[in-house]
């Protein structure tokens, strides 16, 4: 096969590379009679999904919420930025850091109090202290969920609590704690076990920190409505995992069964090593082999049984003179047949024509 027509078969099998993770897949076929929640996602860091029950479906999500109420306050502020808390955000009903009216506290205090202990006040506090009004900040939220593609999102509240209209779904969820994780302000408090603010204790509400191997955070949530609600995120050996359960009674269990299930099945595998060399013979070169690496390398998230192949895009020889960082070729990794991604190959010195 000619060049022009290795690189036109790469063209073709990588536009197919976005379609590759769009189907959700079970973990197991009688998995989901175990799982209590009334809707449920389990969904890899590349946002395929391996386990789905009702993930589409709209529903209450009671401080879960919380998740895009911290995102969204993180986003306009620095850690040590000082909020004033105002009388109007004091005394909300539900889950409180017992805020008083007049208090001082830092953005990153807030959002722990959010985060760690779900705080209503410290949501309400945070709303006002950086947007002026509650409606503000909702609209940012509202603004935020558009931009992230959460399309049966819809938020009335910065804290959660029942509220006609004020709704997502168990994707959505994932979909924002993928995004969520993705900041290392919100990483790092989501992580903490505890903390102190002004002589106050509180304790992280997710219990998964402590019963679930590899836990690294999470929000809970809780209305009668609602039910039970849990989003986390659990890492073990490289490759990580985000669950959702809406409605459920079992919550802590069935996040443990489903982490364990998934880890089982899949992983984040290393497809392409940066490290990997090829040898490319040159033409009227002052030597007679010019070396090529990988530009990068290419992980992929991957049923731990599934083969991999490859096409290697390489010349047979190549005429001096020969630059570093120029491209040498490319690697195609194939799933099935089909194209999975691919990395470009570049020269890694000099290589000068002959004299």
């Amino acid at each position: 096969m000619c060049r022009e027509r290795k690189i036109m078969l790469a063209a073709i099998l990588c536009g197919m590379v976005y379609n590759i993770f769009l189907d959700c897949v079970s973990i197991g076929a009688d998995y989901e009679g175990e799982i209590a929640a009334a809707s449920a996602v389990v969904m890899a860091e590349d946002g395929s999904c391996v386990y789905e029950k009702n993930a589409d479906e709209p529903r209450l999500v009671a401080s879960t919420t919380k998740l895009m109420t911290a995102l969204v306050a993180i986003e306009a502020s620095k850690p040590d930025d000082p909020i004033e808390v105002r009388a109007e955000c004091c005394g909300i009903e539900g889950t409180s850091m017992y805020l008083s009216p007049g208090e001082i506290l830092t953005a990153d205090e807030l959002i722990e109090g959010l985060l760690l202990a779900s705080g209503n006040d410290a949501a309400e506090a945070l709303a006002v202290g950086l947007c002026g009004s509650e409606e503000a900040f909702v609209a940012r939220m509202n603004e935020k969920a558009a931009a992230l593609g959460l399309e049966h999102t819809a938020f009335i509240n910065p804290h959660g609590l029942d509220a006609e209209g004020h709704r997502s779904t168990a994707r959505d969820l994932a979909k924002l704690m993928l995004c969520c994780m993705q900041n290392e302000r919100f990483a790092h408090i989501t992580a903490m076990r505890d903390c102190v603010i002004d002589d106050k204790s509180y304790v992280n509400h997710n219990k998964l920190l402590e019963r679930c191997e590899g836990c690294i955070g999470g929000k809970t949530g809780y209305t009668r409505a609602a039910g039970r609600c849990l989003v986390s995120c659990c890492e073990r050996e490289g490759t990580r995992f985000v669950c959702v359960t809406l409605d459920d009674p079992d919550d802590w269990n069935d996040h443990c069964k489903l982490y364990d299930e998934a880890f089982a099945a899949w992983e984040n595998r290393l497809a392409v090593s940066a490290s990997e060399r090829y040898e490319i013979p040159v033409a009227a070169g002052e030597r007679q082999i010019a070396a090529a690496v990988p530009e990068r390398e290419l992980r992929l998230f991957l049923p731990k049984e599934e083969k991999l192949t490859y096409i290697h895009e390489l010349p047979r020889f190549v005429y001096a003179p020969v630059h570093a960082g120029n491209c040498a070729g490319r690697v195609i990794v194939l799933r099935g047949g089909e194209a999975a991604g691919e990395v470009k190959l570049v020269f890694t010195e000099d290589v000068a024509r002959a004299a």
